[in-house]
């Protein structure tokens, strides 16, 4: 496979953007129009904190939580904490959610904005970069293996993966601490679950346009009943984004759709097809030279060849069946299709006489998931019983054309780019094929006596089996793992508000089979010890507080003891407290609090200077508020509701050795939202409000700083019905 995919120019992505945006402001009234003859369903009802209803949902319990997110920041319940919708505050672990509510009050792009003010979590960890969605959890580094969709893993096993489009998605869930033995292997900090939107049972619709610096984006989402008896439902989804990510050669444009369909024929079946198409023509990162006094937007690399360009196709299904008996069965399927195309010129040094670096990846992956689930809820005289099996499945098949090479050195102080005539035609690169396989069987039990004390235990066995090939090269590798985990947990609900809990859990995660190993590879494995508080106070109105101390230990963590070759000598432990708090006060107030204090060390390493020292990249020091008011309308003024957010990211280490200390950082962003007429919204965002810029991230190899991103102003203008 060579580099044949090509890219839309500019020109044509602002008139597919301009299609889209049009294609949405007609079709919605459209569909809207339609549903004036169809029968509305019974209105909304809402029965207390921890038992809500929504009228028309039946088994579909996916459309009922999704129609609470679109109305508090704060979340009921969660799946991703055991697969069983369990609430939140009966969880033996620390589990966050961002709602839909919040992501628009925040106006989120990305996954690492949505991401920005929750506890546990540090995002951006490698500064400004448009290629993939870098994020840590408990001081873990997590975006390879723990990122979710709906409970199914995307994991990236080389260079092409799949990103989130927060417009699409519902919710976005943190689970905290290992998670093997409900979601097989993982590193052992956590898990991100993405919720994409489903159709809901009552009829509804958004439209809206947005512009900001570089950036112009629009998109619709609607949906509701087919037919009178409210058994289809179908939800439309859609978004066009033209925009530049940081300087003028970062591309940040998208196209995203995604229609679903749900058929419920009773209370007891659901079946929701959900597909989506997701384009998306970003840049690599960018830096300059460590030490160079140039401005920090400075583009050094080479306009031609300069692209992180996917295209991404999802298909499937969810499905949902309760028998008369307490036992109900659900699947949940997945098939993706990625191509990228990477192209990027980077390490431009302070000598122009000095070769930059060329790098190329031309590659697709074909990823298939699907996961079994059996619960069976029983209950007696004051014991009450919830046991969940479960079968996973997991194929991924990746295939990468790499070149590496050299390109001419630049003048960081007066940038002339040479070209396509200095960089075709490209060396001879080689092929990287992939293949990997996984099966996980696992099974829970949930017991809670006397309403009061609930006890958690789980165990999984998963097999891993990997290929990796260089065919130009006439060399594989081949590796097959077998692990058992466990978790252990009790709650101890000390009032229906207030409970205590503790867990012990385990993770495992399989060395990549191509990686130069000194004896046979061994999976890296993690242990984890927590201990936690959770309130959820009913004379703040809707709300949750969780409090949390744990500590993480990772066995067998490759680091390299020579320049080619790496030993499983490594160990990792990170102890820490972590403090969230959301609250949302007569629909007028809310906030949301967090801080996370993390100490992280590494306990062995192939170097021995390092032991002791703190793991790159790892904060000791999170923290993040956001509040904001509604300011009820009078007389002829409308509604208006202001919010701002402080953000804290304490300094951390660029290498293992502890030799380069970066600063840390602190940032401001602000919103304004003022209702212009009875359904539609005029909303500005602002993230980092004062341009705050900080190196985040150092290329020892390249010598090279990246900072964060710069100021985003967003104005939008939103429509509903």
């Amino acid at each position: 496979m060579g580099p044949t995919t090509t890219t839309p120019s500019r020109s044509t992505t602002r008139r597919l953007l301009a299609s889209l945006s049009c294609g949405a402001v007609l079709l919605a009234p459209t569909f809207a129009l339609a549903q004036d003859d169809v029968i509305e369903l019974a209105p909304v009802v809402v029965e207390g904190h921890e038992n809500e209803t929504e009228a028309g949902t039946g088994v579909n319990t996916e459309a009922a939580q999704q129609m609470e997110d679109r109305r508090s920041i704060v979340a009921q319940d969660t799946a991703v904490g055991t697969k069983t919708d369990t609430p939140i505050l009966e969880v033996p672990a620390s589990v966050s959610v961002v709602t839909q509510r919040e992501l628009e009050q925040r106006a989120v792009d990305n996954l690492d904005q949505a991401l920005a003010y929750t506890s546990g979590v540090a995002t951006r960890i490698y500064g400004t970069d448009n290629r993939y969605d870098f994020y840590l959890i408990r001081g873990f580094y997590q975006t390879a293996t723990g990122s979710y969709r709906d409970g199914l893993p995307m994991r990236i096993p080389g260079f092409v993966g799949s990103r989130v489009e927060p417009f699409g998605m519902s919710r976005i869930e943190v689970l905290k601490g290992s998670t093997s033995t409900l979601f097989g292997l993982n590193a052992p900090g956590g898990l991100v679950n993405a919720v994409t939107k489903v159709p809901l049972p009552q009829k509804f619709g958004e439209i809206y346009m947005s512009l900001g610096d570089h950036l112009a984006e629009g998109g619709a989402d609607f949906g509701g009943p087919i037919d009178a008896e409210g058994q289809w439902l179908y939800r439309f989804t859609i978004k066009g984004q033209d925009g530049i990510n940081g300087i003028s050669e970062a591309n940040d444009d998208r196209i995203y759709v995604a229609p679903a369909i749900t058929w419920q024929p009773t209370d007891m079946t659901a079946l929701t097809v959900l597909a989506d198409y997701n384009w998306r023509a970003g840049s690599p990162a960018y830096g300059i030279p460590r030490g160079s006094d140039i401005d920090i937007d400075t583009f050094l690399g080479e306009p031609s060849f300069d692209t992180f360009d996917t295209k991404e196709w999802n298909v499937g299904y969810q499905f949902r069946h309760e028998f008369d008996n307490g036992l109900q069965f659900r699947q949940n399927l997945r098939y993706t299709d990625l191509d990228l195309t990477y192209e990027t010129v980077y390490g431009a040094q302070i000598d122009p006489t000095l070769p930059r670096s060329l790098y190329a990846v031309y590659g697709d992956t074909q990823r298939f998931v699907v996961d079994n689930q059996l619960q069976y809820d029983r209950s007696w005289r004051f014991l009450d019983s919830r046991t969940l099996a479960g079968l996973e499945y997991y194929y991924d098949e990746a295939n990468e054309y790499r070149i590496y090479s050299t390109a001419p050195g630049i003048d960081i102080h007066n940038p002339v780019y040479c070209g396509p005539a200095c960089l075709t035609p490209l060396p001879a690169g080689y092929n990287w094929d992939y293949r990997s396989s996984a099966l996980g069987i696992y099974a829970q039990e949930e017991v809670t006596l006397y309403d009061k004390l609930i006890l958690t235990l789980g165990g999984r066995y998963d097999n891993v089996r990997s290929w990796v090939k260089y065919p130009d090269y006439a060399l594989a590798y081949d590796s097959s793992d077998d692990a058992w985990t466990g978790r252990a947990g009790v709650t101890y609900m000390l009032r229906d508000d207030l409970a205590v809990y503790a867990n012990y859990s385990e993770s495992f995660q399989p060395v990549s089979a191509d990686v130069g190993l000194a004896g046979p590879a061994k999976p890296q494995e993690g242990t984890q010890y927590e201990v936690g508080v959770k309130y959820r106070p009913d004379f703040l109105g809707n709300a949750l507080f969780t409090l949390a101390a744990f500590d993480i230990t990772q066995t067998n963590v490759p680091y390299y003891i020579n320049a080619t070759t790496q030993a499983q000598v490594g160990e990792i432990r990170v102890r820490g407290v972590e403090f969230e708090g959301k609250f949302a006060l007569n629909d007028r107030l809310n906030a949301t609090l967090a801080y996370s204090y993390w100490d992280p060390e590494i306990l062995e390493d192939g170097i021995s200077g390092n032991v002791g020292n703190q793991p790159q990249n790892v904060p000791n020091h999170i923290g993040s508020a956001w509040v904001d008011y509604t300011i009820p309308g009078h007389w002829q003024f409308n509604d208006l509701t202001i919010g701002a957010g402080i953000r804290y990211i304490g300094p951390t280490y660029a290498d293992n050795a502890n030799t380069i200390k970066l600063n840390d950082r602190f940032f401001v962003d602000a919103a304004l939202s003022y209702k212009l007429i009875e359904n539609g919204t005029f909303q500005i965002n602002v993230t980092n409000l004062f341009n705050e810029r900080e190196v985040v991230n150092v290329d020892t190899y390249t010598n090279t700083d990246y900072y964060n991103d710069g100021r985003l102003i967003k104005a939008t203008f939103k429509y509903t019905w």
